[in-house]
């Protein structure tokens, strides 16, 4: 009887199910959106109940689109929005804060203060990161601080705390099963990248009880099974990572060196470096890739705040189209930008600059600038940032990107396909298979239950939608130039 992998896709706005056969084509698909809070300015918060209420919702509905019943379903493979933090108690499986997301910015200052004292150097050794609001220790810290009784239960041992996959782990299991595995622990301030554990030293900085905190497993292995309430048949959960290791690995990026890009709402461009970490000395952050086979893999990682947000913002904030696929036509209205750059630093910047007081700037401005300008200096902005985090990751690794293997939603573009092309360079790749990110998961599922033997049989699935090659004549050093002149004036904003 043919079998299939379900694939979780939880997302920052949506979460989605995927059914997928044994050649890797997709047999269905569902998602639905859930509601995003501000409570603050600078705050997004999530119902983490409302989050697997939406994923077990789409799942079911993945297998009723595609004609199956649960026990088709060979495993589960897990991939998640990364470093959004739930804590709930362990006795009631009740959460105690909403789930604080990755973008969230409430702990700017505590992260100013740690750095201030020193501690950079100790947690960039230890972990790859750098000391930023947007990974989870702060906000565990943070929740543990400001709801009243949490830190008294947290030491009585009480609490659990869960990045999303962990969290629907523990949900899908009824609360028997407390797991992450080694990517999502990679991005918590809290997990030592060397030792494989979770570090003593950073818990006392921290001030987090060990006992919060999930076992840590491979990212391709049987981790638990579905209780029986949930479907038909106990199904086992195979595959966890987070979203961007998820897509490198559904890229096929496994030999070191190779590099793919997500565009989303932000960029994040990862680059395989094999089994040894490199510590950046760019400003790019390391991380771990996947644990398969008892093997660790890790990679470099560059994350851009504003990518296809800045499309958003020409929509909703100034109104000069009405969707975002509009974007690319306006832009075509003119040959080049003018001289005008548009630097997207509405929530500060991320790598390689990580400054968290830059601000939005648009420079090169004349009475000649129109819409177009600014559609097309909004589009060049992702491929300007795109070059700066794989700069950095050339200058690490010490070799030069010939590829870089595309993905995301804003790669319908092709305008910005081409330009990114123009600006690195180098060959830009779009794959068959759009979904990478669940697919990844899907293939980290399926190698752990025997659904597929080997990456070798998986490599063979992947192939080339589209190729765009770089335009020689293009003067990309002065085009460069201009961008890194306007980023100079956005940091210097505040």
């Amino acid at each position: 009887m043919q079998k299939y992998i379900l694939a979780f896709d939880q997302g920052t706005t949506s979460s989605r199910a995927i059914v997928f056969d044994q050649q890797g084509g997709i047999k269905a698909i569902a998602q639905k959106e859930f509601k995003q809070y501000y409570p603050q300015p600078g705050w997004v918060e999530h119902d983490p109940n409302e989050i697997w209420s939406t994923q077990i919702g789409v799942a079911a509905e993945a297998i009723l689109k595609a004609g199956l019943q649960a026990r088709d379903v060979q495993a589960i493979g897990i991939t998640n929005q990364r470093e959004t933090t739930v804590v709930w108690d362990r006795r009631t499986g009740k959460v105690v804060h909403q789930a604080i997301v990755w973008q969230d910015r409430r702990t700017s200052a505590y992260c100013d203060s740690l750095k201030e004292q020193g501690h950079e150097q100790l947690i960039r050794e230890k972990t790859g990161l750098v000391i930023d609001a947007y990974f989870s220790a702060t906000k565990i810290r943070w929740i543990l601080d400001n709801v009243p009784g949490a830190r008294e239960k947290a030491q009585a041992g009480h609490l659990a705390f869960g990045t999303i996959d962990t969290w629907l782990i523990w949900k899908m299991t009824d609360g028997k099963t407390h797991v992450t595995d080694v990517t999502n622990a990679s991005r918590t301030l809290l997990y030592n990248i060397h030792t494989l554990s979770w570090d003593e030293e950073l818990l006392a900085l921290f001030d987090i009880p060990a006992s919060l905190l999930p076992d840590v497993k491979a990212s391709s292995e049987v981790v638990a099974h579905t209780s029986g309430s949930l479907f038909s048949t106990q199904i086992p959960i195979a595959g966890i990572a987070g979203d961007q290791q998820a897509a490198l690995f559904g890229q096929m990026c496994t030999k070191p060196g190779m590099v793919k890009n997500t565009y989303g709402t932000g960029c994040f461009m990862l680059m395989n470096i094999g089994q040894t970490p490199i510590v950046s000395q760019h400003r790019l952050v390391t991380t771990i890739a996947w644990k398969l086979n008892g093997q660790v893999h890790y990679a470099l990682e560059g994350s851009i705040f504003i990518a296809g947000a800045v499309v958003q913002w020409l929509r909703d904030g100034l109104g000069i189209i009405s969707s975002s696929a509009e974007v690319e036509q306006l832009a075509r209205r003119v040959e080049g930008s003018d001289g005008v750059y548009l630097v997207p630093a509405f929530v500060g910047m991320g790598a390689p600059h990580w400054d968290q007081h830059a601000r939005g700037t648009m420079v090169g401005m004349t009475r000649g600038t129109t819409s177009a300008h600014i559609a097309r200096a909004a589009l060049e902005s992702i491929a300007y940032q795109t070059y700066e985090v794989l700069k950095a990751m050339e200058a690490d690794a010490g070799i030069t990107i010939k590829e870089l293997r595309a993905d995301g939603g804003a790669t319908a573009n092709d305008l910005l396909m081409q330009f990114q092309a123009d600006i690195l360079g180098a060959s830009v790749v779009k794959p068959e298979v759009t979904e990478v990110t669940a697919i990844g998961a899907a293939y980290l599922a399926g190698l752990a239950t025997g659904f597929w033997n080997s990456v070798e049989d998986i490599q063979q699935q992947w192939s080339v939608s589209r190729r765009f090659e770089p335009d020689e004549n293009l003067p990309a050093e002065d085009l460069l130039q201009g961008w890194h002149k306007a980023v100079k004036a956005a940091k210097a904003w505040v």
